[in-house]
């Protein structure tokens, strides 16, 4: 009963869905006091708010401890989050994650001064970081996602233009200093002032208080003038391409369900099954099979990269189904002791290019097969090939 409650809970304070009240209701009173305590933080600046300030500091109170027993409670729980772990390490886990980390700078700050009085200052200074529990509020809206999914894609292309743009502060800094110090010593005194000027002029238009007046300097500044255009083009191109090509996907999906023939299939995750504990990102489908929904305790899970599948859900596959008049015919084919495929991994099999292991029976489980499956004698394999092989057997159509 006392696991079950567990349980309970951190279904409850993951992100819900509209049949359980119970979750969506902890989701909307969360991102009510993220933007309350955000809010409150703001007002507090304002001379005019020093009437209401003891009101306003009760309401933050009140969101602090919510935060403070949200991440004690995924803490606890952290052991769903993370099934393929310990308790001790899952909740580290949690602990240094992205999100870890700023759910607990959101109410940590606040807390920090009744142990540490000296550095009350410094401590209210750090309050400002529970500004990043606006991050939190990305997890609950698809169409924030897309912002996250298109960086974490193109985050190499980003850091290759950041280096470059450093490497061109740096080269333009140290021309502009040897250019420009003798004719103004007081202004470009050392190479970080030539730094600044660089900075300043690569990335906007130049702040006005750092300029160069040699001609020599005043050429070298209207190059790198339009090096910097050109520069700071470089990450917004890619951002830009990256939204383009994530929204061009989606809409693919989109066309592609609606014209192609899917045909789907049930796959009940039981206990043992190597798919437990793993995320979709982990898993080596087949080309053109795809997870299109899990099934879990009665309610519809759309998969994304970091769902983690669970024993006893019901994973729903798609995959294109074959014209009318495909020769390629579904067939089983049953390992005997001595098969030349058996206790050999599907990737080192000599297969034909069209023949797909669809599925392999093992023990009265069925198995998706990806090429590390090593596959036994006893083993029922299940394909669409033109293919036959020994011990092959055509399955009637139904």
């Amino acid at each position: 009963m006392w696991t079950k409650r567990k349980k309970r809970i951190f279904d409850i304070i993951q992100i819900g869905y509209d049949e359980d009240w119970q979750s969506r209701l902890f989701d909307i009173m969360l991102i009510v006091m993220i933007l309350a305590n955000l809010l409150i933080v703001i007002v507090s600046t304002f001379q005019e708010a020093a009437p209401y300030m003891g009101a306003l500091e009760l309401v933050e109170w009140v969101t602090v401890v919510v935060f403070a027993i949200e991440y004690g409670l995924r803490i606890w729980t952290a052991e769903y989050l993370y099934p393929g772990l310990t308790k001790g390490r899952a909740a580290l886990k949690y602990m240094l994650s992205f999100n870890g980390i700023i759910d607990m700078l959101s109410f940590l700050p606040h807390l920090l001064p009744f142990f540490f009085p000296a550095g009350v200052v410094a401590f209210r200074m750090f309050r400002v970081v529970r500004i990043f529990r606006l991050f939190r509020i990305n997890a609950y809206y698809d169409g924030l996602n897309v912002i996250g999914e298109v960086i974490r894609s193109k985050k190499d292309q980003i850091l290759s233009s950041v280096f470059i743009i450093l490497v061109l502060m740096t080269a333009s800094s140290l021309c502009m200093y040897g250019l420009e110090h003798e004719a103004q010593p007081e202004v470009f005194r050392n190479a970080f002032s030539g730094f600044w000027w660089a900075v300043s002029t690569l990335l906007t238009v130049g702040y006005g208080d750092i300029y160069p007046v040699t001609a020599l300097g005043r050429l070298f500044g209207i190059a790198i003038t339009f090096l910097g255009v050109g520069m700071v083009a470089i990450p917004t191109g890619i951002l830009s391409a990256g939204f383009v090509e994530q929204y061009s996907r989606l809409k693919s999906l989109k066309d592609y369900s609606a014209e192609t023939d899917i045909r789907f299939v049930r796959l009940e995750i039981q206990e043992g099954h190597p798919w437990i504990g793993r995320r979709i990102s982990e898993l080596s489908l087949p080309p053109g099979l795809l997870i299109a929904l899990i099934q879990r305790r009665g309610q519809a899970v759309v998969p994304k990269g970091n769902s983690v599948v669970r024993q006893d859900d019901h994973v729903v596959l798609g995959a294109e189904g074959y014209k009318e008049d495909s020769d390629i015919d579904l067939k089983e084919l049953v390992l005997r002791e001595g098969h030349p495929w058996a206790n050999r991994q599907i990737r080192e099999l000599n297969i034909a290019r069209h023949t797909l292991i669809v599925m392999v029976r093992r023990d009265g489980r069925l198995l998706i097969p990806d090429g590390s499956l090593l596959l036994l004698a006893g083993d029922m394999l299940v394909m669409y090939t033109k293919r036959t092989y020994r011990d092959m057997q055509t399955i009637p159509p139904v």
